[in-house]
């Protein structure tokens, strides 16, 4: 700053707010804050943390702090653990509610310490109250809370998304961010400034702080940092490797083992950093950033639900500075192998650390006047009515934010795309040619599936790794998975499609008719089974079996490929014993507790959740250790179906290892128990059964009561399906979904328990002409017998809409809070879901949708084998706009949904449509709503693919999202099969 010092003699004066979550932004405001304070500047701290973390640093007049929290970041129950539904109210409170008085407390402050520059790190609210005090506003930081509140929206429920575009509006009033290495996409902002990292200086040297602690240099040193919040956790002695002695920042007053020291609040991190061999902690900016400069291992532990993570965590292991612990093993103190293989590594990051005093030069430039705005667009003005759309992390051509493309690569790496040509034509990407000479197939069929020939690819890379010598190269995923497989042993592969939900969706759990399509994209899952003595073990899994001292037990090893992409843990173990009690399996509930302690993990759940469900139902016994890689390219949260495709295809692959003769309709019963079960997810059985039985461009026919497989419909060859991904990430588990299922099912129960009372009110009277909302004609013509068949009715599809109209609709309430229905009704009769007592729930609409959809279906299905016509297709796609607006109705669509239906719908009427040209006919969100993917109908014809085109342009233009598009089918896994494979070995020359 010196040279800019020398250019201006005007003393600036910056009012600088720091958000309330942790200390890591405070830190880093702190080395920003001593160079502006060094130029001859005035700062005001507006922050919430204490005093010490910036009078440490820092000593001058020219700082004031002011205490004020003007947001709260995430909230987290303990250090490990972010309690989305709390985030999202304590947010609420703290800056929703009381937002016209922050504004204009904020304003008045501003202007009374005559503010030149605003700048926020990173709290929403100041930059509109920048703006409203007529000052400008500028962020620092690697993330924004509008993307990281923006998935908490998926689990409090759709009503909550104002708060995130609050945020993205209040964000689109900066004039640019300056942004931090290890960033997330941050699509609010519409310019953008890289700086380097942002990291504290040292005080001391490596050899002051040991000699300070009376801590010699043979003695190894362990960092333990997990920001001020592991009270509760109880440290053990043997938790250490021998010769080691872990430091301890933030404990409360729980007493220590004696290898373990605890340190003072207010202890200076980075000088321990440079005196410590490796750090254990949670990866938060300020930690990874100053172990990568000051070169410290870092052995990390997932945060779950914190969406800042995975870029961090990228920039660490990119730099050969990071290594993941499982949260079981930090919990049961089986540290020792992951400490070993950290100081193995080599951190390499030799980038600028220079990131304060740029920060501060660019700021004390732009309170001088200088402009650092483009002529782009505002962001509210970029995102207009889709501010949550940017929050999907794809890399797309002309977007204004930029992915790594690592993230990018990782997406589309297993997934074959409908493109674009340069002529503005749509063509299918050419399968990549792959040989498949390294394996011997012993059974089954590749179908040449192009994603299947890659998988195979995958598995011969694979093989082939344990030769190599630049291993260094691979993800650790590759390596984990090079390593469990015994290449000398057989192999099964089984292959399970998404699927496209065309008419049916969410009233399959009513027992409803649907129409599925298995889609072009699946996940291959290989499973090997091995004695436990051959079992191929991870470091850790050795360990944690030679502290049992019970030598090899049976272990499963799970690897799944591309985990990045939800922030999971790519790995998952455990022995198989875990599975039982005492002779008996544990119960689903027990299962689902187990997986879910720990987040990061909790997507094995639906794979492992296989054996337990095999152990359960069928009484099967696993005596071997077992190997499970999982490939998929169905897209995750796009209503496609991802979590069945996984349950499936590892089903079919486990039954196939162990020669199970399971037809494919008994293997999507199974996996439904494993989604509903031991993931904890509501769904009916629709998403596994087509998934398992469908077939390559047919649709699954199928009566969801539970599962009665009517038959498959060919798709005539004039029409063609569609899927639109919104971009909106959808979730089977998310509580729009659940409340709408209640809603049914408690609608289902009052309908009972009203034909029940008419029941007893026909019994009570001579003629029948005096019964409540009855005429006597009716009731002649229905009689006692339907009544009866309605009050015990199992299914609310089975109830015709005529007599839904005739009879109920009018004694269902429009909604019900929970504690009202349990006092009414005792219960709702559905096995799957928990009616929260203080939740509102709409019975009405979320009973009349599966009654009229069951009709609609059924309509549709009969349409299908019509003669071709136009009349024929605008039956067609008007059943499925009616579909879509009864989602809508049920609180389960979203602005990206109902703006793709919107599109086809102006094509289909516009002036095109007029002319002869329009061929689409008509759309609908599917699958479980609120986001994912929209279904469109349409000719099979040229005119449709441009048109198709023309939406995903026009979608882009609106939201800065290029949908992707679902295009063809491909078998299900009982059509599939299975693969048997034995590796060959390349003969070596002599």
């Amino acid at each position: 700053m010196a040279n800019a010092t020398q250019a201006t003699t005007k003393p600036l004066v910056f009012a600088y707010y720091v958000t309330g979550h942790g200390l890591g932004h405070a830190t880093r405001v702190v080395e920003v804050v001593r160079h502006l304070i060094l130029a001859g500047h005035t700062v005001h701290v507006v922050t919430g943390a204490p005093h010490f973390v910036f009078t440490t640093e820092i000593q001058s007049p020219g700082l004031f702090i002011r205490e004020e929290l003007l947001d709260c970041g995430a909230v987290q129950s303990d250090a490990l653990t972010v309690d989305r539904l709390a985030s999202l109210q304590k947010y609420s409170e703290t800056a929703v509610v009381s937002r016209a008085s922050i504004l204009t407390k904020e304003v008045k402050w501003l202007k009374s310490i005559k503010a030149d520059l605003v700048v926020s790190d990173v709290v929403p609210v100041v930059c509109r109250a920048a703006v409203d005090a007529g000052i400008r506003a500028v962020c620092v930081t690697n993330f924004s809370w509008d993307f990281i509140y923006a998935e908490y929206v998926m689990a409090a429920g759709y009503h909550n998304r104002s708060i995130v575009w609050q945020i993205a509006e209040d964000y689109s009033h900066c004039e640019f961010v300056i942004r931090l290495p290890g960033f997330c996409p941050m699509p609010a902002f519409r310019d953008v400034i890289d700086v380097p990292l942002v990291v504290r200086r040292l005080h001391k040297s490596r050899e002051e702080v040991r000699k300070e602690l009376g801590i010699g240099d043979n003695v190894k040193l362990l960092l333990f940092n997990f920001g001020g919040q592991p009270a509760g956790w109880k440290l053990q002695e043997d938790y250490l490797p021998a010769g080691w002695i872990c430091l301890v920042c933030g404990l409360s007053s729980e007493e220590l083992p004696p290898n373990f020291r605890k340190l003072p609040k207010d202890v200076y991190t980075p000088d321990l950093m440079a005196a410590s061999d490796c750090m254990l902690g949670k990866i938060g900016y300020g930690a990874v950033s100053e172990a990568l400069v000051y070169k410290l291992p870092f052995v990390f532990v997932r945060r779950d639900h914190f969406n800042e993570e995975p870029f961090l965590r990228n920039m660490l292991e990119f730099h050969q500075g990071g290594v993941e612990m499982i949260r079981r093993d930090l919990l049961s103190g089986n540290w020792g192998p992951y400490i070993e293989h950290a100081i193995s590594l080599r951190p390499n990051y030799n980038g600028e650390i220079n990131g304060g005093e740029v920060v501060a030069r660019i700021l004390q430039d732009t309170a001088l006047g200088k402009s650092h705005a483009s002529n782009k667009l505002s962001g509210s003005r970029r995102l207009q009515d889709a501010i949550i759309l940017g929050y999907q992390l794809q890399s797309v051509s002309s977007r204004d934010i930029y992915v790594p493309d690592w993230y990018s690569h990782a997406q589309n790496e297993l997934g074959f795309h409908t493109e674009m040509t340069a002529d503005g034509k749509i063509t299918q990407v050419p399968s990549p040619k792959v040989q498949i000479e390294e394996f011997q197939i012993l059974h089954g069929d590749h179908h040449g599936l192009p994603d299947t020939l890659n998988f195979l690819k995958r598995l011969a890379e694979l093989a082939a790794s344990g030769n190599a010598d630049n291993n260094n190269k691979h993800t650790r995923e590759f390596m984990a998975a090079a390593a469990m497989f015994n290449w000398e042993e057989e192999i099964f592969v089984a292959r399970a499609p998404g699927r496209l939900d065309v008419v049916g969706g969410i009233a399959d759990y009513s027992g409803s008719l649907v129409l599925q399509m298995p889609i072009k994209e699946g996940c291959h899952v290989a499973v090997q089974r091995n004695h436990p003595r051959k079992q191929k073990l991870w470091k850790h899994t050795q360990a944690r079996q030679h502290a049992k001292g019970q030598g090899p037990t049976p272990v499963v090893e799970i690897v799944s490929f591309g985990s990045e992409l939800s922030n999971r843990g790519p790995t998952f173990d455990m022995d198989l014993v875990d599975f039982m009690d005492g002779e008996q399996p544990i119960s689903y509930e027990k299962a689902y507790q187990y997986f879910a302690r720990d987040p990061s993990q909790k997507w094995a759940a639906y794979v492992a959740g296989a054996i337990l469900v095999l152990m359960t139902e069928l009484g099967v016994q696993f005596e071997d250790s077992m190997s499970i890689l999982v490939m998929s390219a169905v897209p995750e949260g796009k209503g496609v179906s991802s979590s069945a495709a996984v349950e499936v295809s590892t089903m079919f692959a486990i039954a196939a290892a162990y020669g199970l003769n399971i037809p494919p309709r008994d293997i999507a019963l199974l996996c439904q128990k494993v989604e509903n079960h031991i993931v904890g997810a509501p769904c009916g059985v629709m998403d596994q059964m087509a998934s398992a039985c469908g077939e390559a461009n047919k649709l699954l026919a199928m009566v969801c009561q539970p599962a009665e497989v009517l038959g498959l419909v060919e798709i005539p060859p004039h029409i063609k399906f569609w899927g639109f991904d919104s971009g909106i990430r959808h979730s089977v588990g998310g509580g729009d979904y659940g409340s709408v299922r209640v809603g049914a099912f408690m609608g289902k129960k009052m309908i009972k328990t009203e034909a029940s009372e008419l029941l007893k009110q026909m019994s009570n009277l001579v003629s029948p002409q005096c019964v409540e909302g009855i005429n006597s004609v009716e009731m002649k013509k229905e009689g006692k017998e339907r009544l009866e068949k309605e009050a015990s009715i199992d299914y609310l599809c089975n109830l015709s809409p005529h007599r839904y109209e005739a009879l109920y609709v009018y004694k269902l309430p429009e909604s019900i809070l929970g504690e009202e229905f349990i006092k009414q009704y005792a219960n709702h009769e559905d096995k799957v879901t928990v009616i929260n007592k203080k939740r509102n729930y709409s019975v009405r609409a979320s009973t009349r949708h599966p009654i009229y959809e069951n009709f609609r279906v059924k309509a549709f299905k009969a349409l299908l084998t019509a003669e071709p016509s136009d009349d024929q297709l605008s039956a067609l796609g008007e059943l499925m706009y009616q579909c879509h607006y009864s989602y809508e109705a049920c609180g389960l669509g979203s602005d990206g949904t109902n703006k793709l239906v919107e599109l086809v719908q102006e094509l289909q009427h516009g002036k095109t449509a007029k002319s002869g040209a329009g061929t689409l006919c008509g759309a609908k969100i599917t699958g479980g709503g609120s986001g994912g993917t929209v279904c469109v109908i349409g000719r099979n014809c040229l005119e449709s693919s441009q048109q198709i085109f023309e939406i995903q342009q026009k979608y882009r233009a609106s939201t800065s999202y290029l949908p992707y598009v679902i295009e063809g089918s491909s078998p299900g896994a009982g059509k599939f099969g299975y693969l048997k494979l034995c590796y060959r070995y390349p003969s070596k020359s002599i």
